[in-house]
Order: structure tokens, then C-alpha cells, then sequence
């Protein structure tokens, strides 16, 4: 168990486990479904985390990753098809995960914030377009970025 969720309810616990499943289908979701090279990367992001985040959240990340492709696979089944209803219910799931972390100490809150953040932003910048590798494969500012 992790040090830091000892005060905190089963129910709350799973959440936050959950938390990068459920960033991760958010962030890879379109109205076509899920981007196969996002979510690749999102379980590769997982397991990269227990090795390159803040030491004081490679316990989480360690837990998050034995059970993050169930995870993230229960999260597509549940919010499918990425509809404008079933996003607004998934970003509802998500704005709990807030509330959670609130409940725990600030250090740690802070922490796992940052990387949550962190973790959404990149795989939300994972999967670039065609154009932008092939024909752009130098950023270029207000284009690329």
C-alpha cells in the first residue's frame, strides 16, 4: 500500500490509481475513438514513470502500472463512443481525481499534480500528425508547438 493513501477510502484509492487511465483516454480520444499510437504511448509513459518520476511517487506509479492497461481498457469500454456526453461524464471522473488528491498531504498532492499534468500533456503531444513529421519535422512556432 502506498504510505500516502492510508487515510483515504478504498473507493478514493482506486481513483487515483486509475487517474492516469483516465487522463490517458481522455487526452487519446477523438470522435473516432481511441489514437493506437496515444494509448501505446500512454502504457509506455506508466511504465517509464516508476523509474524517471519524483522519488517520493515511484510507489504510485509502481502500482498504477500493474493494473494501467486493464485500466485503461475498462475506461474506453465504460465512455465509449467519445461523444460530447460521454467526455463531459469522463472530465466529471477526472475533476474527482482533484478532489482526492486535495485530501492528501500537500507535498505529496503537489507532487502527483505536477505529474499528472505532465504525464496528460505528453501523450496528448504523442501521436503528431503526418504532415507535421514529414513535412515539418523541425518545430516551427504558432505551427508545430
Amino acid at each position: 500500500m502506498i504510505k500516502e493513501f492510508k487515510k483515504l477510502s478504498s473507493k478514493d484509492q482506486q481513483l487515483l490509481l486509475k487517474a492516469p487511465a483516465l487522463l490517458s483516454v481522455l487526452a487519446s480520444s477523438g470522435s473516432f475513438g481511441i489514437n493506437n499510437e496515444q494509448k501505446a504511448d500512454a502504457i509506455k509513459m506508466a511504465h517509464l514513470k516508476t523509474f524517471t518520476s519524483n522519488p517520493l511517487l515511484l510507489p504510485y506509479y509502481m502500482e498504477v502500472e500493474t493494473n494501467f492497461k486493464m485500466n485503461f481498457e475498462a475506461v474506453v469500454k465504460k465512455y465509449s463512443p467519445f461523444d460530447d456526453a460521454k467526455r463531459e461524464e469522463l472530465k466529471k471522473e477526472i475533476g474527482l481525481t482533484n478532489l482526492v488528491i486535495a485530501k492528501l498531504n500537500k507535498e505529496f498532492a503537489k507532487s502527483l499534480h505536477q505529474s499528472l499534468d505532465g504525464y496528460t500533456n505528453h501523450v496528448k503531444k504523442s501521436a503528431r500528425s503526418f504532415f507535421e513529421n514529414f513535412i515539418f519535422p523541425i518545430p516551427i512556432k504558432g505551427l508545430t508547438d
